[in-house]
Formats: C-alpha cells, structure tokens, sequence
C-alpha cells in the first residue's frame, strides 16, 4: 500500500494544539504502518515554509518515514486536465473585462464571503496521488472527490 498524504495532514501534525492534530497523527501514523508513504513536490513546497532549514525538513521527513516522489509525466498531464475543468466550473470572483471583483455576501448575515480558491499545486498533489499512490491522505476529502473521484480518500 502506497499513501500519498496532504499538506493539511502533516500540518496538523507539525503545528501544537491544531483541532486535528490527534487525528491526523493516527491516520498518518497507521498510513506508515501499512506501506510506504509519499509526499509529492507541492507538499514538499508547502511544508518548506514551516522549517528555516532544509536540513529540519529532510529531517522530518526522515523521522517520519515520507519519501518524496516527484509526479510523472501521467500525472502532471491529469493535473493539468483537472485544472481546466475546475477553471471551468469555479465562480468567476473578477470580471474579465475590467477587473472588478465580486462582492459576495452571506444571506444570513450579510458578511463578505469569498469562496475557497484552488490552485494548480492542488490538483498536482490529488494526480500524484492518483497515478503513484493507492490512496491520499487528506481532511480536503470534498475537494479531491470532485476532481478526482477514481481516488481512494484515506
């Protein structure tokens, strides 16, 4: 068994007292147990701005048991084609004539929302994860399941 796992996964478990981080220290934690464990270069990225040194990262990486594996050219193409269709579907938050952005605001309330914005690293990470792994480990299951939903979420 391969595991892919998330920057939010290694998040919680790096940051102290985050609402997740007993979680997601047990699902990683049994995730290494049963098989090998890859981080790709977008989670290698994100997780670079937790540590001043490379060497404290290559070091958590190690203590962890994470390989890094960079994605294939399969995965890299999936990546892109997911992009295109999330870019397709995703709210337009700016006009494309003259830039002006959208103020959106909650019913309820009547506070500003803007939605959640994806970037490409993302769907680098779910392809990855797809093409070189068994499963991803990850909380961003609603996410991943829209874009890819031949994953296996662990």
């Amino acid at each position: 068994m391969i595991t892919a796992v998330d920057t939010n996964i290694l998040l919680d478990v790096l940051i102290p007292d985050t609402p997740h981080g007993d979680e997601s220290e047990s699902a990683l934690a049994e995730a290494v147990r049963a098989g090998a464990v890859v981080i790709s270069d977008p989670v290698y990225a994100e997780l670079a701005v937790h540590f001043p040194q490379q060497e404290k990262l290559d070091r958590f990486r190690a203590d962890t048991g994470l390989r890094l594996e960079s994605s294939n050219a399969e995965a890299l193409y999936r990546a892109g084609r997911a992009w295109s269709e999330y870019i397709r579907r995703r709210p337009a938050l700016a006009c494309p004539q003259c830039g002006a952005t959208q103020d959106l605001r909650c019913d309820k309330c009547g506070a500003s929302v803007q939605p959640r914005q994806h970037v490409v690293a993302d769907f680098i990470i779910g392809a990855h994860a797809l093409v070189q792994a068994d499963q991803l480990l990850t909380r961003d299951r609603g996410y991943y399941a829209t874009y890819f939903p031949e994953l296996t979420l662990g």
